[in-house]
């Protein structure tokens, strides 16, 4: 019989141990086929004299014989099962590989009947060699492959860079959608937004845990991975990719895969870094560590700054050093200090610098630190600091007692030198974009509305990228009150979201999300504007 039945016995064979097809023509060409069948039974039995009384006692509980055979069968491959995997931790290194090479040998040719695979799987997973051959006929046939192991999966990959690839994919794939979904999520909160998960949680994600196991410790494989995410984050400029870089890392690094971690030169940066993306704060102790390593590139090493220029282009990296950044200009302001005398001032802009030139230094293979420009410490910061000043005397000027000429107005200009920093100096950008964040965190609504204006053109369109419309979004939650007022809806909708809506896909989603979770809070009239303005395009 062709098909499933003569797949059971598959290389029966070859052993020399009788089949169905020998039953079959046993009775076919026999004269007394009871006669046949006994002897039959007597030959391919299980050979122990004292089986033979014992029998026909389970004959008598109508116990067939099927069954019996069949549990006797399961019973000894659990123990050979057992013994195999005892087999590849006991004796000398040589001989136990010996003794599973020469099981393979003997096992191989049933590789194909299912009762039997799982055997002939688990020697070779304990193999860390299997021959060539074997692993050629595997890879050649669907079923199989399939059904063996990870472990021998790692050593067909390793020399199959197009098969890992398609393994690989599927997985790349789906990470970023998992961004873009997390980005473009209903939920609208400040406290939990896209960056909240710790690195810790991130890295139990399902695509960075199968990643982890199918690299096993293979350094080649992590490799090939690593070379994927690179050749995907030149072709895409998606900086999740960068993210992903990190977290694999890290995962190995959990798991105390010495084997990877001690040759992935940027482990101990990463490392430190992720630490600081922990706290959301890059501390002085870490700070010194992160310029240390950097200040440590040799001469003829230069090519591991475009790994670290990946990691610091992670978008959890960025969050971490712009917050950071914030953070030390207030302080610079209390302290009367200009931004370039600060050594943690100028190592945050060195980090920033490298992680957005990341595209550019993969891209050209020109492995050296971007320059800094001097304009963005020199003129650029103290430009930020002067409107922290302005918040803090406006409100002084608050709670003075009024003179007869009224109270003061809050600034209403910007300085134009602003405007043009954000439009053509990437890092200016950035620290402007998370400088707007924190003050529509703490519900400064005028220093927003005076800043607002410059958002509409900005560096590389920055203002209209998504996870700054994710981060804004959330922030403009607390600000809820105002969207009752015409003056706050126009500045907002009208002069900033509306002018991108028509060209920019994602920019009209995210207006979405922030009035389906605040439309109630808008004036009737607006509202109705606003949806005239938001009803999607015949395409």
């Amino acid at each position: 019989p062709a098909g499933p039945v003569a797949a059971m016995y598959a290389g029966l064979q070859e052993l020399g141990v009788a089949n169905g097809e020998d039953l079959k023509e046993t009775l076919t060409n026999c004269t007394e086929p009871l006669k046949a069948i006994e002897q039959f039974q007597t030959e391919n039995g299980v050979l122990l004299p004292s089986l033979q009384s014992a029998l026909p006692f389970l004959d008598l509980h109508g116990t067939p014989r099927l069954e019996f055979h069949q549990s006797v069968f399961d019973e000894l491959r659990e123990k050979l099962l057992e013994r195999v995997s005892a087999i590849a931790l006991e004796g000398k290194v040589e001989e136990r590989y010996k003794k599973l090479e020469d099981l393979l040998e003997k096992s191989f040719s049933l590789v194909k009947m299912p009762s039997i695979q799982p055997v002939v799987m688990c020697v070779m997973k304990h193999l860390p060699k299997v021959p060539e051959k074997k692993l050629k006929l595997v890879m050649a046939d669907k079923d199989l492959y399939k059904a063996c192991a990870v472990e021998v999966k790692r050593q067909i990959w390793q020399d199959n860079q197009a098969l890992f690839g398609d393994e690989v994919s599927p997985l790349l794939k789906q990470y970023i959608l998992e961004k873009e979904n997390v980005l473009f999520s209903s939920d609208i909160s400040v406290l939990h937004n896209f960056f909240s998960p710790s690195p810790k949680t991130r890295r139990q994600g399902e695509v960075v845990q199968k990643l982890t196991q199918m690299i096993g410790k293979n350094v080649k494989l992590y490799d090939m991975v690593l070379q994927f995410l690179r050749t995907l984050f030149l072709r895409t400029r998606n900086i999740h990719y960068c993210t992903l870089r990190a977290e694999l890392l890290m995962s190995l690094h959990d798991l105390e895969i010495s084997e990877i971690c001690t040759v992935d030169p940027c482990h101990k940066f990463t490392w430190c870094l992720d630490a600081c993306i922990r706290e959301k704060f890059v501390d002085n102790k870490r700070a010194r560590e992160l310029q240390g390593f950097l200040d440590g590139v040799k001469k003829g090493q230069e090519q591991v700054l475009g790994d670290l220029s990946m990691i610091l282009c992670d978008p959890f990296a960025i969050n971490t050093l712009a917050l950071s950044t914030i953070r030390h200009l207030q302080d610079l302001v209390g302290q009367d200090t200009l931004p370039r005398e600060s050594p943690d001032m100028l190592l945050l802009l060195r980090m920033l610098s490298l992680g957005q030139g990341a595209w550019d230094m993969i891209d050209s293979q020109v492995f050296k630190e971007p320059k800094m420009e001097v304009e963005l410490i020199t003129r650029f910061l103290p430009m930020l600091m002067s409107f922290v000043v302005d918040d803090q005397t406006f409100n002084v000027d608050q709670k003075l007692p009024s003179e007869e000429k009224g109270p003061i107005p809050y600034p209403s200009t910007i300085p134009e030198a602003f405007t043009k920093f954000l439009q053509e100096n990437r890092i200016a950008c950035e620290i402007g974009l998370y400088y707007i964040l924190h003050i529509t965190k703490q519900r400064n609504k005028n220093a927003f509305l005076r800043l607002l204006p410059a958002l509409v053109e900005t560096f590389s369109d920055l203002a209209f990228g998504d996870i700054f419309l994710h981060l804004l979004t959330g922030n403009l939650t607390l600000l809820g009150e105002e969207f009752a007022l015409e003056e706050f809806c126009t500045s907002l909708f009208d002069n900033f979201f509306l002018t991108a809506c028509s060209k920019k896909e994602n920019v009209h989603r995210h207006v979405l999300r922030l009035l389906l979770h605040l439309h109630h809070k808008v004036a009737p009239a607006k509202l109705e504007s606003l949806q005239k303005a938001l009803e999607p395009t015949k395409q």
